[in-house]
């Protein structure tokens, strides 16, 4: 089911390579390995379920070049409201996702040059991207300018056979800058602008009629502060905005402590708001048709209007803890578990959508990894 796909991937293989790229090239190679087990719900409904195992191989080469790849599976299961949080005439679905990408980079001393592509095909959604990222450090190294673009185009065949062969294009570039601010700090600034056209309704919602373009801009800063005894707490913010009328807002950090007998532990916290959007229409329904025909519907109306609980205002958190430890051989493994809530009263400002239920997902993820 395309709408949940693209949201639970281990990595994100969408638009691979908009990163800036570290600009010393690694000594060491890495394997890791790992698995998702994801599900959330609401009262009276469980939702989606997935289980995603993992892969990941990164190799340096020749002493210029660096090539990554990673896969994924992804086995969706469970259910989906078609309007709002309606727990009646849920979408039921039980389908498996296979995704991987590939990056090489070219390392030039003081700059960095990387390709990358990746696919990921579902039974009603196919979608390859491409991009292509460099980045140029100062001589001392404490400055990178980082500049990005990316292409991808995806195909939705929904079963329900409500459309076929529906595409979308979307393009980013991103513009990016990191700053070593002393022996302790770090910053770093991103701005990413993306262009979509094409498919953006939800086929398995009910009366879901979008745009067919979406502009994007997203503002990401982060900070990472080293602390005393190999500790170190590293803090984002992210603005996103987009041409469907939605503003959102994150901030979140972590605390990284390292303790004796090779531990480590990490707990985050990360905090969500945003506005809903332009044409999603309040869980009021028609006084005659009823549910889930919004109060004002006509028949034949080309009016853009939707009901999915993502495009309405909400507020959200995330709790989360990491547990890692060597074990020996260049092997880490580690255990993360999260805990998600939202909650239409927790938006920041202003009231969230009425009439939604609240939603509740945990997640945890047990991998290794090794270096050599």
């Amino acid at each position: 089911m395309a709408a949940h796909g693209g949201k639970l991937m281990l990595a994100a293989l969408a638009l691979p390579g908009l990163d800036a790229q570290a600009q010393a090239l690694p000594d060491y190679s890495t394997f890791s390995v790992g698995v998702l087990h994801y599900q959330d719900e609401q009262p009276g409904l469980k939702r989606v379920k997935v289980n995603s195992p993992a892969l990941y191989l990164s190799m340096p080469l020749a002493g210029k070049w660096l090539v990554e790849g990673g896969a994924v599976l992804d086995h969706l299961s469970g259910a989906t409201p078609k309007y709002h949080t309606a727990v009646s005439g849920a979408s039921r679905m039980d389908e498996k996702r296979k995704a991987g990408d590939v990056r090489v980079t070219r390392y030039f001393g003081h700059a960095t040059l990387g390709l990358g592509a990746a696919v990921s095909n579902e039974n009603d959604y196919r979608s390859r991207a491409f991009s292509l990222a460099g980045s140029f450090s100062s001589e001392d190294r404490n400055t990178v300018a980082a500049l990005g673009f990316g292409v991808s185009n995806d195909t939705i065949s929904p079963v329900n056979l409500r459309v076929a062969g529906e595409r979308r294009h979307t393009t980013e570039v991103m513009l990016g800058v990191e700053q070593v601010l002393g022996k302790r700090d770090v910053v770093k600034a991103d701005y990413t602008r993306g262009r979509g056209r094409g498919y953006f309704s939800d086929p398995y919602k009910n009366i879901d009629n979008r745009p067919r373009g979406r502009d994007t801009d997203v503002l990401l800063l982060r900070w990472n502060h080293a602390l005393d005894h190999a500790a170190a707490l590293r803090l984002h913010y992210r603005f996103f905005r987009d041409s469907f009328g939605i503003r959102a807002h994150t901030m979140g950090g972590e605390y990284e402590r390292p303790l004796p007998g090779g531990w480590v532990v990490t707990p985050a916290l990360r905090l969500y708001t945003q506005s809903a959007a332009d044409f999603y229409y309040d869980a009021a329904y028609h006084r005659l048709l009823g549910p889930p025909f919004p109060a004002d519907y006509v028949f034949g109306s080309t009016a853009f209007m939707t009901p999915d609980q993502r495009m309405a205002a909400f507020g959200a958190a995330t709790l989360g803890l990491k547990v890692a430890r060597e074990i020996g051989g260049g092997w880490t493994a580690y255990i993360k578990a999260e805990q998600y809530r939202q909650m239409s009263s927790w938006r920041w400002s202003g009231g969230g959508s009425p009439g939604l239920a609240r939603c509740d997902a945990r997640s945890w993820q047990v991998g290794a990894v090794r270096t050599w």
